[in-house]
C-alpha cells in the first residue's frame, strides 16, 4: 500500500505553482527596474521616522468623502462602487504614479438593518488580486450575519496599475513600500468613514497574504478596537521575498547592477541583505499591539510553501491575546478551499468586540 503525505502534496503544489508563475518567462520578475532611487530613499526615511509616532498613536486617520454609484440592488442587499482621492501627503502623492491617485472601493451592504446593528469589514488585496470579485465572494455570505463588506482596490493594482507595469510585478522595490503605505492610509480612512459617517456598530479589517500584512498594520494603528484578521500572511515582507517562493521571481541581478552604480562591486548576498534591511520596515511585530488583541485571529496553513510557520508564530508572540487557527493545506490550496474558515474567523473576531456605545 502506498501512503500519501497530503501535507507534502500541498507544499509541492505551492512550489509547482510558484515555479510556473515566477520562474517562467511569461511575465517579468518583481523589481525589473531596480530599487527606485530617490523614491526608495524618501520612503525609508519617512517610515523610519514614523515608528516613534506609531508607538504614541499620533497618526490620526485622514478624512475622505467617497463618490458613489449603485451597481445593483435587490430586496435584501445593495452593491455600490465608490471613488475618492487617496488621503496621502504631498510627498507620497509625488512618488505615487498618477494612475494610483484615485482610490476605488466596492461596498456590499445588507438592507433593512440599521448601521449601528451591523458590522463592516474592510477587505485588503493579496498579491495579484486586481479586482473586487474574489473578496466580494468571500464577504457575500456574511450578509446574512449582518456583516457588510468594503473592498479596497490597492494602488498599483487593477485600474490603479501604472501603464508600464505587467500584472502584479511591481517595477521597483520602492513601489512595494508605496503600495503598503498608501493602502494602510486608505484603509484607516475608510474605517474612520464607516464608523463616524455611516455609524456602523462594529468594524474589522482582513486580507489574504500581502493583504493580511496590511490588515495587521491597519488593525494595529486604528485608534479604536477593530477585529483584525490576517489570513495566510507573514509577519514581514522579508519572509515572502527573501525566504519564500517569491525570491525566485525577483530580479536580483538587476538589483545588484542598480546598487553597483553607487558601489564598486556587490555580491548577490550583499544585495539580499540590502533587501532584508529595506523590507524590515514592513515587520508587523514592530507595530503596537491592537486595542483589543483578543479580536485578532490569524488563519495560517499547515503546509504553506510561501509562509513558514515560524513567521505566523512571531506575530502571535508579539501580540499576546491573539489567536492562531491552522487549516490543512498549502498557500494556494488554502486560498481556494478554506473560505469558510476565513468567514468563521471574521464572525468570531467581530463577536469579540463590544458594540459602539454612542452610534449615530
Amino acid at each position: 500500500m502506498v501512503t500519501v503525505n497530503l501535507g507534502m502534496l500541498h507544499y509541492v503544489l505551492d512550489h509547482v505553482y510558484g515555479a510556473f508563475v515566477h520562474r517562467t518567462k511569461l511575465s517579468p520578475p518583481f523589481f525589473s527596474r531596480g530599487w527606485g532611487g530617490a523614491k526608495l530613499d524618501l520612503l525609508e526615511k519617512m517610515i523610519r521616522q514614523l515608528f516613534p509616532d506609531v508607538a504614541g498613536q499620533n497618526w490620526p486617520p485622514s478624512l475622505i468623502q467617497p463618490i458613489w454609484r449603485t451597481v445593483w440592488e435587490t430586496r435584501t442587499a445593495c452593491l455600490r462602487e465608490g471613488v475618492f482621492r487617496t488621503p496621502c501627503d504631498d510627498q507620497i502623492m509625488g512618488a505615487l504614479p498618477p494612475e494610483s491617485h484615485a482610490a476605488r472601493v466596492a461596498f456590499l451592504v445588507p438592507k433593512s438593518v440599521p448601521p449601528q446593528k451591523m458590522a463592516c469589514v474592510v477587505h485588503l488585496a493579496g498579491t495579484g488580486d486586481h479586482s473586487f470579485e474574489r473578496r466580494l465572494r468571500l464577504g457575500g455570505p456574511l450578509l446574512k450575519e449582518n456583516v457588510a463588506t468594503m473592498v479596497l482596490e490597492s494602488p498599483f493594482y487593477g485600474q490603479r496599475r501604472p501603464l508600464l507595469q505587467r500584472g502584479a510585478k511591481l517595477l521597483c522595490v520602492s513601489d512595494l513600500l508605496l503600495l503598503g503605505r498608501v493602502t494602510i492610509e486608505e484603509a484607516r480612512s475608510l474605517l474612520y468613514w464607516l464608523e463616524h459617517n455611516e455609524g456602523f456598530g462594529k468594524m474589522g479589517v482582513c486580507g489574504l497574504s500581502m493583504g493580511g500584512v496590511h490588515a495587521a498594520m491597519v488593525g494595529s494603528l486604528h485608534p479604536t478596537p477593530v477585529a483584525t484578521l490576517p489570513f495566510l500572511s507573514p509577519h514581514s515582507a522579508v519572509v515572502a521575498f527573501c525566504e519564500g517562493i517569491l525570491k525566485h521571481g525577483t530580479a536580483w541581478e538587476v538589483l545588484r547592477e542598480d546598487l553597483q552604480v553607487q558601489c564598486a562591486s556587490m555580491t548577490l548576498e550583499e544585495v539580499k541583505e540590502r533587501m532584508r534591511n529595506v523590507l524590515s520596515l514592513t515587520d508587523v511585530t514592530r507595530f503596537p499591539i491592537p486595542k483589543n488583541p483578543k479580536a485578532v485571529i490569524f488563519v495560517a496553513a499547515t503546509d504553506d510553501g510561501y509562509i513558514p510557520k515560524h513567521s505566523v508564530l512571531e506575530l502571535q508572540k508579539a501580540w499576546p491575546g491573539s489567536e492562531v487557527r491552522w487549516v490543512t493545506g498549502g498557500h494556494v490550496s488554502s486560498f481556494i478551499l478554506h473560505n469558510g474558515e476565513f468567514r468563521r474567523a471574521i464572525v468570531d473576531g467581530l463577536n469579540r468586540l463590544q458594540w459602539r456605545e454612542n452610534p449615530l
